[in-house]
């Protein structure tokens, strides 16, 4: 029996709420970098990234165009889901609205409210990058129950 996600799992289980691990080539000699980011994502679609644009991690992203996004759900039985892709865009601008979108993903209505609020400043200086999914590795250990 396999442990890997089938298609439809892979995705519905990444467009649930996970912490992102984001995984981006280095070309100075160090290793990738590595960063824990918050995402959108609908089945089907692209991997959506918030984040300063003039973040050491988006100038990676610029020269790599390509990373890797790995999400896993800490409880036991353990999955996660690991995915290769392309950076499709690089939009320079984002939204108050967009923001307070991907922070209620993860901090609800109010929760959001408060973040965007205190984090308005921040608005100015943001980017969204779309990565489009191409490889995946994938375990779901409930299969092996």
């Amino acid at each position: 029996m396999s442990l890997a996600m089938t298609p439809a799992e892979r995705e519905a289980f990444l467009a649930e709420v996970h912490v992102a691990v984001v995984s981006v080539a280095d070309d100075d000699g160090r290793g990738p970098l590595a960063v824990p980011l918050w995402y959108d994502y609908q089945p089907g679609g692209d991997i959506v990234l918030v984040t300063d644009r003039n973040s050491r991690k988006v100038e990676l992203v610029r020269k790599a165009g390509r990373v890797t996004v790995c999400v896993q759900e800490q409880e036991m039985p353990y999955r996660y889901a690991s995915v290769e892709g392309a950076v499709i865009t690089i939009e320079g601008t984002v939204t108050v609205e967009r923001r307070w979108e991907l922070a209620r993903r993860y901090l609800g209505r109010e929760g959001a409210d408060g973040y965007v609020e205190a984090t308005r400043d921040a608005t100015a200086r943001m980017c969204a990058i779309r990565i489009r999914p191409e490889h995946w590795l994938t375990r779901d250990y409930t299969k092996a129950a």
